[in-house]
């Protein structure tokens, strides 16, 4: 067995030429004996006796005689024992347990080893205690204990630090990073690395910072976030050409060649792993050829040919196991089943996603295993196995659940949108065996986790970010419905169709499909594109529902009357006709009413003021319900009173958050209009003050009895401290979406700026906040658009509420100053009189359009979160 295979083994070859006692540990089991004198008749001659032992041990192990090897250190350590030598005894301790984790026999090695800590910390020897660390780190390690592993290394890492010894601090940090990242801990792996390279730029150790580029972008890679892997590895790409080392160089042009193929850009793809493939053959570095031709083949597949990607990744599998690598073998074998899954040759992809899987388990690598597992299981559907396929789906998904546990909010994210085949396939198979429960749960399932888990850990305080919380059964389900007392609708985009499921607050339950002919799609090439990417793994999230995406847009820029948004447009294009009342039609928002109300509209209550949430999945989270238009021209708003949700979950979240909030008792109320405007951009430009948000939050203060907030006065540190005791917060001011963007959260609201800050209250600032308020309004442009993700919308939306606030009015679009004016002041009229927001912003909407009969001018608006 190699000891260059235990995980520390970098660093135990330099700890290994440590000085211990009278010994000096050299890699690779060569010991001498230093300055040995015997003395005849006394201890020292007992002492003597022992040195002969050690050394006759060393010259027997060097020759694979290890028995002998092993009692002669026996004998000496007998000896050293009875005379006391303490700084010896753990010199032969070291011996026997170097000897025991070489041979394989980890118990014992561990024994000797942990009685070698021991006498090290007694006497003090902080170099023995590093190595003896080291050595029962890599003990663990073979044995597959992450725990221990980890506690021992944690220890030899504050050793480092207390021995003031940088060098082998950034080899303690580096193995900590590679360990969190080997078990999933993509948030340590990425703490610890970054301490590394920062440490190796600090030594200015080329080397080492190189290697922690490449680790970082390893990390940021697992986690799905391919953008700052390609930042990582192309700054290791451009050191390692600094400091021509071509074996980093290969390396990091294969990454680029993965991560290009990730975000789909195959040409790029292929570009970086043929540069690398040649590197490796002029180098003979077998390893990395092998892992180019790997590379080479998921491109091919990718872009579709399918013979030439099977050439190359039968290269790649023959390197694979000429030089005994697991991991690229592993590769290999799963582009082969990707590869003839495509050709649809269901039985040999199986076959090969078995091997795979075989492997992933063996080498314990949860990614590998949750991917083999899921591309298995698109296998095994198209094969006709369906009980086996719902298996190992379902297998699929609870490792994916376990890869984001301990994970925090902003790494969930990105790593979830790489994870979401598992949770469309099911629903698609499920609904096919016409279990639309089952199939129901599996979407709730697949939707907001990160925002439940960041929600539900704001809510109990003994709760983490990092906290996973179950997703709800069909029973619980129906009890949020019957707790909200509302008509719940969940939609789900899979591939050729749009699923729709009705949940009454009696709790029945009724679903509905859209048939893919809607958007002129061929059902039979739905059905492929969903099975290729099942069987590829090509990224869904996107792709999946472009039609729809498009209808999605044309239905926003109908309302917008222009293909985007601009500022202070009042109208919209011309309508393509009238109905005989003179109702203006809008084609786009009788589509959307055709696609996602028709299908469920027998479902909905007949009662206007009965609630109904909509929770929307991926585009549609874009679309304005309220707006939708019937076959006569009545809108949507006009028959009901509606709600949105990013999931069924928050609901219960949400209205435990309004709970929460009345034993509170909060009686101020926050009022804030034209803010002395910021700047933002490059150069800096001052953003236009907004007289008729002034006017605005003049009319509301006097409705809510407050004093409006405006001007100067306005500052961000002001605002935010008022805001942490109000119970409605109202702000009407600029909102901005893309125009700044702070830990990869877009959305701010233009506040005054002050000596010490911008002015621009962010998303990622209101994220950590602790506000009890009952309701902020956003009276602002585009407050409830964000970046669309797996977990729905991340913005402004999704930070207040995460932020404790349970009902937040935001808008899709942006707005006109007028018609805003008088929605709003008409609002908190209303819920003067009805305390039930949905209600009063249905009557505030019914109000505007008799004076501004265009949807653009009052629909824009939407109540996320809780009614009463």
């Amino acid at each position: 067995m190699k000891l260059q295979k235990i995980g520390l083994s970098a660093l135990i070859s330099i700890l290994a030429t440590l000085t211990i006692g009278e010994f000096r540990f050299i890699p690779n089991s060569q010991f001498k004996i230093i300055n040995s004198q015997v003395l005849a008749q006394t201890p020292a001659q007992r002492k003597a006796e022992a040195d002969r032992l050690v050394q006759q041990g060393i010259q027997q192990f060097l020759p694979s005689q290890f028995q002998a090897a092993l009692q002669s250190w026996q004998q000496a350590l007998i000896i050293y024992q009875e005379i006391k030598d303490r700084q010896s005894e753990g010199g032969v301790l070291g011996c026997l347990g170097f000897a025991y984790l070489s041979l394989g026999d980890y118990a014992k090695a561990i024994e000797y080893n942990q009685q070698w800590l021991s006498l090290a910390r007694e006497i003090k020897d902080p170099q023995s205690e590093l190595l003896a660390l080291a050595y029962l780190e890599s003990a663990y390690l073979f044995l597959g204990d992450n725990a221990k592993v980890i506690e021992y290394a944690q220890q030899l890492l504050a050793i480092t630090r207390e021995i003031k010894d940088r060098p082998i601090e950034g080899k303690a940090l580096a193995s900590l990073g590679i360990l969190y990242l080997s078990v999933g801990d993509y948030a340590k792996a990425i703490e610890y690395t970054q301490q590394w390279l920062a440490l190796a730029r600090e030594i200015k150790d080329r080397q080492s910072e190189v290697k922690a580029l490449e680790s970082l972008a390893n990390a940021y890679d697992s986690l799905g976030d391919y953008a700052k892997a390609i930042e990582y590895t192309q700054q290791s790409l451009a050191s390692a050409r600094e400091i021509k080392d071509p074996q980093i160089e290969v390396k990091a042009l294969g990454n680029l060649g993965l991560a290009y193929n990730s975000l789909g850009d195959y040409a790029k793809a292929i570009e970086y792993a043929q540069q690398s493939l040649v590197i490796a053959r002029e180098i003979k570095n077998r390893t990395h050829e092998g892992r180019a031709l790997g590379i080479l083949g998921i491109a091919y597949i990718n872009l579709g040919d399918y013979a030439k990607a099977i050439k190359y990744a039968q290269q790649s599998l023959a390197i694979a196991r000429e030089i005994k690598d697991r991991d690229f073998e592993e590769m290999a074998l799963s582009s082969l089943g990707r590869a003839y899954s495509s050709l649809g040759d269901y039985a040999k992809a199986i076959e090969y996603a078995q091997q795979s899987l075989a492997i992933a388990r063996e080498i314990k690598s949860p990614s590998m295993e949750w991917r083999t597992l899921t591309y298995l299981g698109g296998y095994l559907l198209g094969s006709g196995n369906f009980p086996a396929a719902e298996k190992t789906l379902l297998d699929s998904i609870k490792i994916s659940e376990s890869l984001r546990a301990g994970l925090d909010d902003a790494n969930k994210v990105p790593i979830f949108e790489t994870q979401t085949y598992p949770y469309l396939i099911l629903q698609r198979f499920f609904i096919g065996q016409k279990k639309t429960n089952d199939a129901l749960e599996i979407a709730e399932r697949g939707r907001a986790r990160a925002f439940v888990e960041l929600l539900a850990s704001r809510l109990a305080p003994s709760a983490s970010v990092t906290t996973t919380i179950n997703p709800p059964n069909i029973q619980q389900i129906q009890q949020i419905a019957k707790e909200q007392n509302a008509t719940l609708v969940e939609y789900s985009i899979v591939y050729e169709a749009v699923y729709i499921w009705v949940i009454k607050p009696t709790g029945e339950i009724t679903f509905r499909s859209i048939s893919p002919t809607f958007f002129g799609i061929n059902l039979r090439e739905a059905t492929e594109q969903t099975r290729v990417s099942a069987a590829t793994g090509r990224r869904g999230l996107n792709e999946q529902d472009t039609a729809l995406a498009e209808m999605v847009r044309g239905t926003r820029e109908e309302l917008a009357g222009l293909a985007g948004d601009i500022a202070n447009k009042q109208t919209a294009n011309p309508p393509a006709s009238t109905t005989a009342n003179s109702r203006i039609i809008y084609p786009k928002l009788q589509q959307s009413y055709q696609l996602l109300i028709q299908p469920i509209a027998d479902l909905l209550p007949t009662d206007p003021n009965a609630p109904i949430i909509f929770i929307p999945h991926q585009s549609l989270f874009l679309i304005p319900f309220v707006a939708l238009q019937d076959p006569t021209g009545q809108y949507l708003i006009e028959k009901h009173t509606i709600l949105t949700a990013p999931s069924i979950q928050i609901l219960q979240l949400t209205h435990q958050l309004r709970q929460k909030v009345r034993q509170l008792s909060l009686q101020n109320n926050l009022v804030v209009g034209n803010p002395t405007m910021p700047k933002i951009g490059t150069p800096p430009h001052q953003l236009p003050p907004l007289p008729g948000s002034e006017q605005e939050a003049i009319t509301i203060a006097k409705i809510l009895n407050t004093r409006p907030i405006t001007g100067a006065q306005a500052t961000k540190a002001s605002i935010v401290q008022q805001m942490l005791k109000a119970r409605i917060i109202h702000l009407a001011t600029h909102g901005l979406l893309n125009e700044v963007k702070r830990r990869d959260l877009p959305g701010a609201i233009a506040l005054a700026p002050s000596g010490n800050d911008d002015g621009l209250l962010t998303s990622s600032e209101i994220l950590d906040l602790k506000l009890n308020a009952e309701l902020v309004v956003l009276s602002a442009c585009n407050t409830g658009r964000g970046k669309l993700t797996g977990d729905g919308v991340l913005g402004l939306s999704r930070a207040l509420i995460s932020a404790g606030v349970s009902s937040i009015i935001v808008s899709l679009w942006l707005v006109p100053d007028e018609p805003t004016a008088e929605l709003m002041a008409e609002f908190y009229r209303q819920l003067q009189r009805n305390p039930n927001k949905a209600q009063a912003l249905r009557q505030a909407m019914l109000m505007t359009m008799k004076m501004h009969p265009t949807p653009q001018d009052w629909a824009a608006f939407t109540l996320i979160g809780e009614a009463e």
